[in-house]
């Protein structure tokens, strides 16, 4: 049962937003992008992280970034910039899941707290399907992109990751 699988929040967000979605349960030990997508055998080109920055400088601001597993967050950038900081950094595990309520690997871009600036790297709206984190590491959500057109604070943001080698 969904319920099972993903938070209560999260399931009203699916349902309200009318799109086709898809709950892939998954082994919490197997839940960080790379490890499942290799196990379970999805492309990391349809895979999204959801990383937690924070700016160190100009008072302690934090920004949710998603880009594709295949990508790299620019932080020292694109990130840094628009966070309008002089240094930046990735937030701990701890800080992630005190902002979040969720655990890395299961951090899921959707049902974020309403003052948490979501950035979506432009490259996830190219896309057909996205898999998103469930909200735990026992889950997996596939979705449109079009889920971030629904998402309240969502920015897309072109070049907000990069391509290695590109």
């Amino acid at each position: 049962m969904i319920q099972d699988l993903v938070p209560p929040p999260i399931v009203e967000i699916l349902r309200a937003s009318g799109l086709d979605y898809e709950v892939l349960p998954c082994d919490p030990d197997l839940a960080d992008t790379a490890v499942f997508c290799a196990h379970y055998g999805y492309p990391p080109e349809d895979s999204v992280n959801t990383i937690l920055v924070k700016a160190k400088t100009g008072g302690k601001r934090f920004v949710a970034c998603a880009l594709l597993a295949h990508t790299r967050l620019d932080v020292n950038r694109c990130v840094r910039k628009r966070i309008a900081s002089r240094r930046v950094s990735f937030a701990s595990a701890a800080e992630t899941e005190r902002i979040t309520g969720m655990t890395v690997g299961g951090v899921t871009p959707l049902g974020l707290p309403p003052d948490l600036p979501l950035w979506v790297d432009m490259r996830i709206m190219e896309r057909g399907q996205v898999i998103l984190g469930g909200g735990a590491r026992h889950s997996k959500i596939r979705v449109p992109p079009a889920i971030f057109e629904l998402t309240p604070g969502a920015e897309v943001v072109d070049g907000l990751a990069l391509v290695p080698g590109e």
